[in-house]
Parts: structure tokens; sequence; C-alpha cells
């Protein structure tokens, strides 16, 4: 037995061993968020006895995946009316965007446990054609489960940053036997590319097809809740959207809040957390800092005494972005890498990022290249960024524009995806 198929069992053995300890985490979760206990089944592998067989399937992990995949996800439907196609997720959050997105257009359940009697339950009741993972979704048994039963196996928007390669590096006879199992890896960059061959995978396999991220548009169902939202705002309040916050991130944003609402008087801060276990907590954080807050999920209409309006629901967060001032993209101010944001630029808004955009920083820098972004160098500047975007428009304006301009130049991932899809499929 050579080294990689020993590197492999022990894999499977390992993740075998953990699946307890994954329920009980699963469990411990869903006290906060109950949804993790319920289609239990579906991580083993056992589906709802309405699955379609013998479409597509498309693995999206959480909510940010959801979001980038969702033109991809349009297009195969337009493409393959006669295919089942399945939007797999691991999160209830995802799960609950993808819901929200497609309703009845698509099948939906869980990716199951990558254990092997898990995954052969899975693909039995399934039987696709293909199987389309997102970024660095590298599952080993799902991968070799595909490569073994012919079904073509495609990586979409590949992410492999330089500090992930070397994580990886260290498993190159579990990680490297993957990678070549695929039939086509589609990177989100040159960068990523580099570093998916230089992780093992065939040149040949290997494409940048840039980022899907950037095919987003602003849909019908976007503009209603634009309209939606704003009847609940007063007018002329200047808004600072600070969207997809983690742990000890409110703090940065109260904290510049408070040192400008003397020169700022009318200024309403917003604060999207990205988790909803801790939209509670965060309304909490708020209080103790004596500020007035109004909750989106009891329909609080905002008034002029409230400080801060909390969007505690979900899948609302690029239509907030819509009447902000300036946004500001959280995950950047702590070790989470930051967060996407292109959601901002298609409104054209002033962005304000923090010090971390580890996990951005293709986008992150073509925004810098272009003048389309602010990134600090210090996340205790924060007020003196803001004070300057609020009240310089002209600035502000031309950061919106440019930033905007970077996300038009860069569309078209999602069709070369397609295609390439399409090629696999008709090999």
């Amino acid at each position: 037995m050579n080294k990689q198929s020993i590197a492999f069992r022990l894999y499977q053995l390992t993740i075998l061993l953990l699946a307890p300890i994954l329920v009980i985490v699963f469990l411990i979760r869903s006290i906060s968020q109950k949804e993790y206990r319920q289609r239990m089944t579906e991580r083993f592998g056992w589906l709802p006895s309405r699955m379609r067989t013998g479409g597509i399937v498309v693995h999206a992990a959480s909510v940010g995946e959801v979001i980038a995949v969702k033109p991809f996800v349009e297009q195969l439907l337009i493409q393959y009316p006669d295919l089942p196609i399945t939007v797999t997720t691991f999160t209830p959050t995802g799960s609950a965007q993808v819901k929200r997105f497609f309703l009845n257009k698509v099948q939906h359940c869980y990716l199951p446990l990558d254990i092997s009697f898990c995954v052969h339950l899975f693909f039995r009741l399934l039987q696709p054609k293909a199987l389309v993972l997102m970024e660095t979704e590298l599952w080993p048994t799902l991968i070799h489960r595909c490569h073994k039963s012919q079904v073509k196996i495609m990586l979409i928007n590949g992410r492999l940053s330089a500090k992930s390669l070397k994580g990886y590096k260290k498993l190159t006879p579990l990680i490297t036997p993957a990678l070549n199992k695929f039939d086509a890896i589609l990177c989100q960059s040159a960068d990523n590319a580099h570093h998916f061959v230089e992780m093992g995978a065939e040149q040949s396999i290997v494409h940048n097809s840039g980022n899907l991220k950037y095919d987003i548009h602003v849909t019908q169902a976007v503009e209603n809740k634009i309209a939606e939202l704003k009847q609940q705002l007063p007018e002329g309040r200047k808004v600072v959207v600070v969207g997809s916050t983690h742990q000890g991130e409110e703090k940065h944003a109260i904290e510049a809040y408070k040192k400008l609402k003397p020169q700022h008087p009318d200024l309403l801060l917003v604060l999207v957390p990205r988790h909803p276990e801790r939209f509670d907590r965060v309304a909490d954080i708020c209080l103790q800092h004596e500020l007035n807050v109004a909750r989106r999920s009891q329909s609080d209409a905002v008034e002029s005494t409230d400080d801060v309006w909390l969007i505690d629901t979900l899948g609302e967060l690029l239509a907030t972005y819509s009447f902000a001032d300036v946004c500001i993209v959280a995950g950047s101010f702590s070790d989470i890498g930051g967060h996407n944001p292109l959601e901002a630029a298609l409104f054209a808004k002033p962005i304000i990022v923090g010090t971390n955009m580890a996990n951005f920083k293709d986008i992150n820098d073509k925004f810098l290249d272009a003048n389309g972004i602010v990134q600090l160098e210090d996340n205790i500047h924060l007020a003196e960024k803001l004070h300057v975007l609020l009240t310089d428009k002209e600035l502000a304006e031309g950061i919106g524009k440019n930033g905007y301009d970077v996300v038009r130049q860069n569309q078209g991932a999602t069709q070369t995806s397609i295609n390439k899809l399409a090629a696999l499929l008709n090999q």
C-alpha cells in the first residue's frame, strides 16, 4: 500500500471517529440555533424521497458561497431545464439562503459528512451526472467517489491562499491525489491557480477563470427589499452600514460612532451581524454602551432618537448597503480575514475595510489599485476615516464609482464556468 492510500484510509478513519463529536457539536449549536438539530439524517446521506436523480449537484457551504454561486445556478436552470439541479450546503444559514433565492426551482439538502457510507448513500439516492464544488471545499471521500463512479467533478471559484497552501502541504499525500481527480479546477485568480499547481494539481486541469463573486447584479427582489427597508428609515439621516460583523468588531464601530456623533448628530449606525446566534448579544452590546436600538426583526421603524438599527434578519445585507453613505465591510477587524466588498461596491458606495482582508486579497488589491476602497493601516483610526468620507462628498462619490467600475470590469466568470461544465458533460 503506497503513502497516498495510507493517508486516504487514515483520513477516512479519522472522520469516522470524529462523527460522534460532530453530532455533539451540532446539538450544542442547536441550543441557540434549533436548525442544527433538524434534518440530521441528511448529514448521514439519507435524503428526502422526493429528490429527483440524474442531475447536477452544486455545493455551496454557507451564506457567502450561496450568494456567489447564485448566478451560476440561475444559468444552470436555463441551460439544463430538464435536469434536476441540487444545491447543497453545510450550514443552516446557507440552507435558508438557498430557499430564499431559489424557492422550489432547485432541490436542496445538506452535504453529507465525508464518511464512506454517508457519501455512498448520498450518491445512491441522487445518482448525479456532475458535482460542482466551490472555492476550497475539498472533501477527499466525496471526490474519490465521483472519480470512481465516473461522475464529472469540477471546482469553481477555486481559492487557495499562500497561508492555506502551507497548511495543505502538510497533507500532500491526501490532498494532491484528490486535486488530480477533478476534471477541472477553475480559479479566482492567477495567484490561486499557481497555488493549486504548486500543491500538485496537474497544470492541464487548472485554469484562471476569474471570480464568480463579481457576477452580481441588483434583481427585482433586491429592489423590492430596498423599498421595504427604506420605509422604516427617516429621511435626512447619514447612514453608516457595518456588514457581516463578528465578535469584538461591533466595539470598533460603536466607538467610532460615539466619537463622530457630536460632529454628525444625524448619524445612524446600522449593524448587520454575520451569524444569527449573535443577534441578541449584539443588541445587548449596544445597550451596554447606552445606545438606543431599533431591531429589524421587530419591524421597528427607526426613530430620530435611535443610534443603531440592528438588522437581525437574514438575507438583507445587500439591500441594506444600498442606502448607506459609507459602508464598512467587517470580518477585517479581526482574524477572520474579511468579507466580500463587492456587494457594497455594486451600489457605488465608498467602502472602508480593516487591516485584515486575507480572504479577499485579490479583490481587495484590485480595489486598492483603482482607489475604490479605503483600507485602514490601524483599526483604531476608523472614526477619522469615516469623518473624511462623511464630510467630503466628492471624495466619497469618487471612491464609490471606482469600486463600481472594478466590479463591472471583472465580470464574466459565471459564463466561463458554465461553458466548462457543458464541455465536460458533452465528453
